[in-house]
């Protein structure tokens, strides 16, 4: 069990009833929080803290959660921030009362829009990408990314064993680059890691 300080343990506790609560009685996909499974947002933790990580993108906001984990794995190593991108503006201002309720608001950047259009804008580099958005729009979004990695950089992405054929494209997508070794981790919905193999 990953130990955080009080006030941003009892917040993260309090996000995951609230999703599992809001999630249940959701109409439509795209009214649920879609949060992180505690053992997978611990392990993603572990994986951005271990490894000393410093320039980290998400994307797929919801409501903070999953930025939340990664903003503390950071603060570890680095005073660099983390970027994450949402497209439903009103789950991007849940992002940001959560942040500010968790003191992360000057180490996260919460940036509205479409996921593709924002990373082919964005200058980089990033050494860590966490995709935790649709993940049919990954596989292009993983295409303009590549020049922006660092040659260390570790690729996550979560749902890859509960929405296989979704995830195929980018899972397909990161294997051809023919730079990255791959695991899947059955926790939660599956994590997939990728990390590239000519890091130094």
């Amino acid at each position: 069990m990953i130990h955080l300080d009080a006030p941003t343990s009892a917040l993260l506790d309090r996000l995951e009833r609230y999703a599992a609560d809001n999630d249940a009685h959701a109409a439509e996909r795209s009214q649920k929080m879609l949060n992180l499974e505690r053992p997978t947002a611990e392990l993603v933790y572990w994986l951005v803290a271990s490894s000393k990580r410093s320039r980290v993108l998400e994307i797929g906001t919801s409501n903070g959660y999953s930025a939340i984990w990664l903003a503390n794995a950071l603060k570890l190593n680095s005073t660099d921030k983390v970027i994450s991108i949402e497209r439903d503006p009103a789950k991007a201002v849940a992002a940001r009362e959560n942040l500010k309720a968790a003191s992360l608001t000057q180490r996260v950047e919460v940036i509205e829009g479409d996921a593709t259009a924002i990373c082919e804008s964005l200058a980089g580099p990033f050494d860590c990408i966490f995709f935790d958005a649709d993940r049919v729009s990954a596989p292009a979004q993983l295409a303009v990314l590549l020049p922006k990695l660092t040659p260390d950089a570790l690729l996550l992405a979560d749902n890859a064993l509960s929405h296989p054929g979704e995830i195929a494209g980018y899972i397909a997508a990161v294997e051809a680059t023919g730079e990255f070794d791959t695991l899947t981790v059955p926790v939660g919905k599956g994590l997939h890691i990728a990390r590239r193999r000519n890091a130094p």
